[in-house]
């Protein structure tokens, strides 16, 4: 039987976890190098290697909190006890990132650095590996999952929002920058905290009979690496995750050494995502009538045009030029936000179909896995293009160094923007093909 019909409180509960999810998202991926590299003091090649060893470990246990969780037991189920425990060091960790070391030489920062990044990392992934898995299990219906995903990434812009509004307003509000990232740490931290807790309180895992799960770890993961679907979508969505995550780190330093206004970082921000927000209920509207494929990989080409038109004009102009790049770039940011988290659950449910078992966790495993790789080969681009291009912290940059910040914002995230869109060019599930796969699960489960 499908499951239908969840209420807007259900949906509302499920979502609003999201909204801290994406303020650790933009801190990291919009303030993160530039905190280590003019705050804390890391020259920006090790900075980027730091962020890149986080990632990595990141990647390496996400798989492992995916295999965890769908072997977890309990009466609250099996991924909200998780969220649970997970949240608290989540806030610890949070605030510990973004405590500035004071220490005096290089390697002690690079060691400092990589080791509180690999505990934030860790606790992230204790909380948001089971969030994500919980989708698939809330709903089989393939236009209510869109829905679905829509209430959750209209509170992950807003958790975007606040996290590129707030920062440096909050930054700016004590005596050092030391002291004002350390207080954004705990207060992003306890949002973190905050809708974790609301989420596990107020959703509740569906009670199914569910076959004994059997796969070891690595059996597990064969299966998943066999989905030919599933590797498309996740394959589309690094892709993406690896330019967008390019241009938050960027942005930063596009302002503050190209327009020489870093305050408009926020602005630029805050344009981006209310835009995104306002065309995610577009997208969804949109979806049902195009598909998911064709809104997600047309947002995916408006967004690689916008930065492209942002390296070859926006340096020419004022700063209010690039603003408004910001509102077109915001359409397609929008049609990009929902559609692969919806898809992504026709894959597994195609799983299965083949396999007889439910691992959705394994799945949202290697999704993050994948992510993060993204992210981690974003970041270790972007610090070695700047360290290449000779960029000096709290300097006057050279020539080389501002067409490496350039260069970042447009060509670089162009390319693979666009190699996501024609790896997703090639995801073969529809709305129609999905309707036969529930109707061969269907006869699979009569014949059990």
């Amino acid at each position: 039987m499908v499951k239908t019909g969840m209420t807007i409180k259900a949906k509302i509960g499920y979502g609003v976890c999201d909204l801290g999810g994406n303020l650790f998202f933009t801190a990291i991926g919009l303030w993160l190098m530039i905190y280590l590299t003019d705050t804390v003091g890391i020259a920006a090649g090790l900075a980027g290697i730091v962020v890149a060893i986080g990632k990595i470990w990141d990647a390496v246990t996400d798989p492992l909190a995916g295999f965890l969780s769908d072997r977890t037991k309990t009466r609250w189920g099996r991924r909200r006890p998780w969220m649970l425990f997970g949240s608290f060091p989540l806030f610890v960790s949070m605030v510990i990132m973004f405590t500035n070391p004071n220490l005096s030489s290089q390697a002690s920062l690079f060691a400092w650095g990589t080791l509180a990044f690999c505990f934030l990392n860790t606790a992230y992934t204790a909380v948001n590996i089971p969030y994500n898995s919980l989708t698939p299990e809330l709903t089989q219906d393939y236009h209510e999952r869109t829905s679905l995903n829509g209430f959750r990434f209209g509170f992950a812009v807003v958790g975007t929002l606040l996290g590129a509004g707030l920062a440096l307003p909050i930054v700016g509000m004590f005596g050092t920058k030391s002291a004002g990232f350390t207080a954004m740490g705990t207060i992003f931290g306890a949002a973190m905290l905050i809708t974790a807790l609301i989420t596990f309180f107020s959703v509740r895992e569906p009670v199914t009979e569910r076959q004994p799960l059997t796969r070891g770890f690595f059996e597990t993961y064969r299966k998943v690496f066999r989905n030919k679907p599933y590797l498309l979508i996740l394959g589309a969505y690094a892709l993406h995750v690896t330019g967008l995550t390019i241009v938050m780190s960027v942005a930063a330093y596009y302002f503050k050494y190209i327009h020489h206004d870093e305050q408009m970082t926020t602005t630029a921000m805050l344009v981006l995502l209310i835009t995104a927000f306002v065309f995610i209920p577009v997208s969804v509207i949109l979806s049902k009538k195009f598909g998911k494929k064709i809104v997600y990989g047309a947002g995916l080409l408006v967004f690689a045009a916008n930065v492209m038109v942002m390296f070859f004009l926006g340096h020419l102009y004022p700063v209010t030029f690039s603003i408004a790049l910001m509102f077109t770039a915001g359409i397609g940011l929008g049609f990009t936000y929902v559609m692969p988290w919806a898809m992504v659950p026709d894959a597994v449910e195609y799983d299965y179909l083949l396999s007889g078992e439910r691992t959705e966790g394994a799945f949202y495993g290697v999704w993050t896995f994948g992510i993060k790789i993204g992210q981690a080969v974003s970041l270790a681009i972007t610090g070695a293009v700047l360290s290449i291009a000779g960029y000096v912290p709290e300097a006057t940059q050279t020539p080389d160094a501002l067409l490496g910040i350039r260069l970042l914002v447009g060509p670089i995230t162009a390319v693979i923007f666009i190699a996501g869109a024609v790896v997703l060019y090639l995801y073969p599930i529809n709305e129609k093909r999905y309707n036969e796969i529930l109707d061969q699960i269907k006869e699979m489960e009569k014949g059990k």
